[in-house]
């Protein structure tokens, strides 16, 4: 018929499976304190560990790794209330997630890190910051959050930024070219975070304007971004 209009294709917004497996940890110099760290475990200089780095610097992929390897449970900071952290610590090995300033009850933080010493349980956090860096008020969780031994993570190198943005994209199922990879590699801010969130912008509207992803696609994107 003439002039009918062809039907749009539209794109749904389906969770794609990050996989958090050790075999699927890209390693390099910017991670790899974390990644000793890790594979150190049980012989940790301390009981209580902290990783730190900035968003999508593989903080959750670590501890994830982690927890798989020790049996540890997992929680956010957020979410943790001194009446649960018994049953956190009941394994003997938790993972805290994500903790910030003014964003935990620093009562149920304290009640952990003590009942922690007593079991001789195993707790791993991670931050963006450094423990010494945030502002609590409880005077003797200060004192405490300030004696764990931290390690930190920093920004990918070259090599290591374009295995993520490979990465990303196989955990989203995209086939891309190199011609993809360097474009990206060489225009986007130099993070885990930034990559994620291009390759699930690139993924998002090839499936919504029915393209392959392509080097012109990402320069449209990128440029309109």
């Amino acid at each position: 018929m003439a002039g009918r209009v062809p039907p749009r294709q539209l794109a749904f917004s389906l969770p794609h499976a990050e996989s958090l497996s050790r075999d699927n940890f890209l390693e390099g110099p910017a991670n790899a304190a974390g990644l000793a760290l890790i594979d150190s475990w049980p012989e940790w200089p301390n009981r209580i560990m902290w990783l730190a780095g900035p968003e999508g610097s593989g903080k959750s992929h670590l501890a994830a790794i982690w927890a798989e390897d020790s049996g540890a449970r997992s929680t956010t900071a957020n979410a943790l209330t001194a009446t649960a952290v018994p049953g956190a610590l009941a394994t003997g090995a938790l993972v805290v997630e994500d903790l910030k300033a003014k964003d935990f009850d620093e009562r149920a933080l304290f009640h952990l890190m003590n009942l922690a010493r007593e079991d001789g349980a195993y707790v791993l956090f991670t931050g963006r910051e450094v423990p010494a860096a945030l502002d609590v008020e409880l005077r003797d969780l200060r004192s405490r959050l300030r004696a764990v031994p931290s390690v930190s993570l920093l920004p990918p190198d070259d090599q290591l930024f374009r295995g993520l943005i490979i990465k990303f994209c196989a955990d989203r199922q995209l086939t891309v070219d190199e011609s993809v990879v360097s474009y990206l590699a060489t225009r986007l801010e130099r993070s885990s975070a930034a990559a994620r969130r291009a390759v699930e912008l690139l993924d998002s509207e090839a499936l919504r304007l029915g393209r392959p992803v392509t080097r012109a696609l990402a320069a449209e994107l990128l440029r309109d971004a």
